[in-house]
């Protein structure tokens, strides 16, 4: 099975289910794996990020 079909078939299990303790689980792999790749991160591209975060909640910024 290619990527593509991987991904489709698990939507379709995740969109099925009734089990809340799965869609639990598959969001803690999620936030995981965010946390993971913002230590990876160097502190000034962080820093960017944050700042990004803040100008876009502040409206601050210009969509192109």
């Amino acid at each position: 099975m290619d990527f593509n079909a991987e991904k489709l078939e698990l939507i379709k299990k995740i969109a099925k289910t009734k089990d809340i303790n799965i869609l639990k689980k598959i969001k803690a792999i999620f936030e995981d794996r965010e946390k993971e790749v913002w230590k990876e991160l160097t502190p000034e591209q962080q820093e960017e990020i944050n700042i990004a975060i803040q100008n876009e909640n502040r409206g601050d910024v210009v969509d192109f």
